[in-house]
């Protein structure tokens, strides 16, 4: 998966520099290389965050070369790596710690928890937050990241109606490729023809 980042990264020309700080800010200050995906669902252990991202953004640029060759690669490389940044938390304010509690564990396959130290804020929100502080986004990446949960906002998220009929193509193709990379190819959903 290593490679796989790498590779992705390398995708991002027009803004190399500033990613490459936002970069080595996450890998030295952040949980970004260690975080899960999530505390229970798909790729609730450590390094899932990563993981999904790359998967993610691969999703996206496979999307984007049949539905939308237009959008930047660059663009769909960045909403695609960092959409759930927030899942960090803040350096030295994780979001997500170990479980300790042996029966969630054990009974609900809830690995991790929220940190209650964490900062209160919709994941989106906080992701464009770390983000902008480093590289500048388009309006269009805004905008797909703050709504990329779509109808499944978690924590206050933006609920994909406040955008219905005015998202962008790169807010679809990001909301899908989340979708599909958490359901189907991380969680194995078996896909049924009819």
């Amino acid at each position: 998966m290593t490679n796989t980042y790498q590779q992705l990264l390398a995708k991002i020309t027009n803004r190399q520099k500033e990613v490459a700080t936002l970069v080595d800010f996450l890998e030295t200050q952040t949980t970004w290389l260690t975080a899960p995906a999530s505390t229970k669902f798909h790729l609730n252990h450590e390094g899932g965050l990563l993981q999904h991202s790359v998967g993610v953004a691969n999703t996206l640029l496979k999307l984007k070369e049949t539905l939308a060759p237009k959008i930047s690669e660059e663009s769909c490389v960045i909403v695609g790596l960092f959409h759930d940044l927030g899942k960090v938390g803040f350096p030295g304010i994780p979001h997500y710690l170990k479980n300790t509690n042996e029966w969630e564990i054990k009974n609900r396959n809830k690995t991790y928890m929220v940190n209650p130290e964490s900062i209160s804020i919709n994941l989106a929100t906080q992701s464009i937050y770390l983000i902008s502080k480093y590289v500048m986004l388009f309006p269009e990446e805004v905008q797909a990241i703050a709504a990329h949960d779509g109808l499944y906002p978690t924590h206050g998220g933006v609920v994909n109606l406040e955008y219905h009929q005015e998202e962008t193509p790169l807010l679809l193709l990001l909301h899908f490729a989340d979708r599909w990379t958490a359901s189907v190819l991380e969680e194995k959903c078996p896909i049924k023809e009819r």
